[in-house]
This record gives structure tokens, C-alpha cells and sequence, in this order.
């Protein structure tokens, strides 16, 4: 194995710290950004907003194929060309969308980008290649915190672009934000990052990787974490716009205040990992879930439905979340030094798949969206519970 492991606070962590945050703003581009414009993207391809809705699934869709392929690929030839690659991709898929006539044209390239955005899925490999054992849970912290807050601002920056450059903003500066991340990782990136000779076959790797209990226990929290997150922000926009009926900037606004909390959040968890142990941080921040769910059963059934009947619990849970979330994935990801990318991919569809069913359900019951989303964080807090108890028993 060769990986490369760089001096305490030295520049080029720094600049690896540097890379991963643009990375983690470039991935809510696509799916979270565009989301203003779909009424103008609507009327521009005189189509039904239910066939731009369904842009974003196979967007989706793209991404995941992709990231199945390149974490285990990345492990054999390294991550940096790869991630080069990926970025390429990304860069002439986001500029065919902005200049189609067509919508078919318009998927084609929407595709493109989806399969280049997939490099994104080597984040979590690159964190485990660059830095020690003790600075992975502080970078991943301060990458959730990042995403977070991103997704936060993603309605106010949406429609601001919208309003200013049309729906073709949204693409333009991804594509150079994308530009600008190529360039980085150019010149500062160390190469080869984690590569050895000989590798198992990947399905080999990844039967090992997924019938290691350890492992998936680990992933599942994670996903669990990932899960209280996605489910709220996928059923936001009708939360506030259509049930409680905020103008657009009021809704970006809320969400501004959900990433501030994030950023709180990540600083409650950064001060955790100094002082208790990772089964103690994994415990307070699944037990925090758990307790925000109660606390949202609570106010539903005592006050009249309103805006911070939602807004105060999910303060609670994000706290839980930025709590779990990293310390959950360094774990996981400890496990399997040597295939670092196929581990990432692994982790990543667990996650993926178990916040898109979830956020799903959520979705299709949202007439009673206050006791869904309190048992939605019941529940997976409970079951994380037991995961955790079930991983230590059998140590």
C-alpha cells in the first residue's frame, strides 16, 4: 500500500482541506440549486414541471451507477486521475444542459453530469489517504457542517441565479466552480493517493466489505444520520412553501437558520471528540435524534401547527446529526484501509439509498408531516441504539 500521509497542519493539508470543501459546495449544485428554476426550465422546454422533476432522479440514478465503479477503480489507479476525470465529465455535461434546445438533449447531457459528478464519492477515500487517524473525525465534522450549511443556502442562491442569469446559471457556475476544483487538484493533490499492485476482484471486494458486520453496522448509523437530514430537506419546499405559505425568500431564509445550526452543530461535535470516547459521541448524538422526535410529537399535540413547531426540533436533530454522522463514517472507513475507495462507494449507496426511501415516504404522507418526520427520528434513533448495542456485543 502507498499512501500518502503529510506533517501536521502542513500547506498541503491545508489545501487537501481546501479541495474537499469545494467539493462537498459543488455536489448540492445539481440537485439543490436548480430547484428554483424549475418553472423556467419547464417553460423553456414547454414540458410538464413532472418531467423536469424527473431529471433530478436520474440524476440520482447516474451518480449512484457511477460511484459504484469509480470507488473500487480508484483503489487500483489512484484517486487523483480519477477525480480529474470526474470533474472533466461533470464540466461538458453542466455546459451541454445550459445550451440545450431539446429536452432529450437536455437528459443526455444531464446524465453526462450525473456520471462525472460521481467522483465526488472519493471524498471520504482522499480523507483517508491524506490524514491521520486523529484528523479524520475534525475534517469530516467540518465537511458535514460544510453540506449542511450549503444545502441551506442552496434556495437563496438558487434563486438568486434564477433571477439573474436564468435556469442556464445554476450549470455556468457549477462548471466553473468544477473548473476551478480541476485546477486545484492539479497542481496540489498528491499522486499516486492510496495504490498497491494486485487488488481482489471488486465484487470480491466489495462481498467482504458488505458482509462485515462491523463495517455496515457503522455505515447504517451513518445512514441513519443522513436519513433524519434528507427526509426534512426533501419535503422542505412544501413544508414551508405550500403548507405554511413563506414567500420564496422566507423559506431560503429558514433553511439559512437550519445551516447555522449545522454550523453550531459541528462545533458542539468538534468539542465532543476532544473530551468522550466514539461510542460515547455515537450515543449522544443518536439519543439527541430520538429526543427531537419526542420533542416534535410533543409540540405537535400541545401548540397549533407553525413554523417553529418544525424549526426548533430539527435544530435538536441536526445537532445529532452532525454528532453521528462523521464519527460513524471515520469508523467505518478505518476498516478497510487498503480498499479505501471501494468502502467509501459502499458506505455512500448505503446512505443514499436509505435517505431517498425515507425521504419518499415522508413525502407520500406529508398531509401529517409533523408525526412522520418525530417517527421517522424515533425510530432510527432506536435503531441505532440497537445497532450499536448489538456491534458491542459481539466484540
Amino acid at each position: 500500500m502507498s499512501e500518502v500521509r503529510l506533517g501536521a497542519g502542513s500547506p498541503a493539508k491545508a489545501s487537501a482541506t481546501v479541495l474537499l470543501l469545494l467539493m462537498v459546495l459543488l455536489g448540492v449544485f445539481p440537485l439543490d440549486v436548480i430547484l428554483p428554476s424549475f418553472p423556467a426550465l419547464s417553460a423553456h422546454f414547454d414540458i410538464r414541471s413532472s418531467n423536469i422533476a424527473l431529471s433530478i432522479s436520474i440524476f440520482a440514478i447516474g451518480v449512484s451507477i457511477s460511484q459504484f465503479f469509480l470507488g473500487p477503480l480508484s483503489d487500483q489507479i489512484g484517486r487523483k486521475s480519477l477525480l480529474i476525470m470526474g470533474l472533466m465529465i461533470s464540466i461538458l455535461g453542466a455546459i451541454g444542459c445550459a445550451n440545450a434546445v431539446e429536452f432529450a438533449t437536455f437528459m443526455i447531457f444531464r446524465v453526462l453530469q450525473a456520471l462525472g459528478c460521481g467522483c465526488f464519492v472519493l471524498s471520504n477515500a482522499i480523507v483517508q489517504d491524506i490524514f491521520s487517524s486523529e484528523e479524520r473525525d475534525r475534517v469530516r465534522i467540518l465537511m458535514t457542517s460544510a453540506s449542511g450549511l450549503f444545502i441551506s443556502l442552496s434556495p437563496l442562491a438558487g434563486t438568486l441565479l434564477q433571477s439573474t442569469l436564468g435556469w442556464t446559471g445554476s450549470f455556468y457556475i457549477f462548471s466553473l466552480i468544477a473548473a476551478a476544483v480541476l485546477l486545484h487538484a492539479v497542481l496540489t493533490l498528491p499522486a499516486p493517493l492510496n495504490t498497491v499492485a494486485r487488488r481482489a476482484p471488486w465484487l470480491s471486494t466489495y462481498r467482504s466489505i458488505l458482509f462485515h458486520a462491523q463495517f455496515m453496522g457503522l455505515a447504517l448509523i451513518a445512514a441513519i444520520a443522513f436519513t433524519c437530514h434528507f427526509s426534512f430537506i426533501a419535503v422542505s419546499p412544501i413544508i414551508f412553501l405550500d403548507i405554511f405559505e413563506l414567500s420564496q425568500l422566507q423559506f431560503s431564509l429558514a433553511l439559512l437558520g437550519y445551516g447555522v445550526a449545522y454550523v453550531i452543530g459541528g462545533l458542539i461535535a468538534h468539542r465532543l471528540q476532544r473530551t468522550i470516547t466514539h461510542r460515547q459521541q455515537l450515543l449522544v448524538g443518536l439519543w439527541l435524534i430520538g429526543a427531537a422526535g419526542l420533542l416534535l410529537v410533543c409540540l405537535s399535540l400541545i401548540t397549533e401547527r407553525g413554523f417553529f413547531v418544525v424549526l426548533l426540533p430539527m435544530l435538536i436533530c441536526t445537532a445529532g446529526i452532525t454528532i453521528t454522522r462523521p464519527v460513524a463514517t471515520s469508523r467505518a472507513m478505518d476498516i478497510f484501509p487498503d480498499n479505501a475507495g471501494a468502502a467509501a462507494s459502499m458506505l455512500n449507496t448505503v446512505v443514499f439509498v436509505s435517505g431517498g426511501v425515507a425521504s419518499a415516504l415522508v413525502g407520500l404522507m406529508i398531509s401529517s408531516f409533523e408525526i412522520v418526520l418525530a417517527t421517522v427520528f424515533i425510530l432510527l434513533s432506536l435503531t441505532g441504539l440497537l445497532i450499536m448495542h448489538t456491534l458491542s456485543g459481539s466484540r
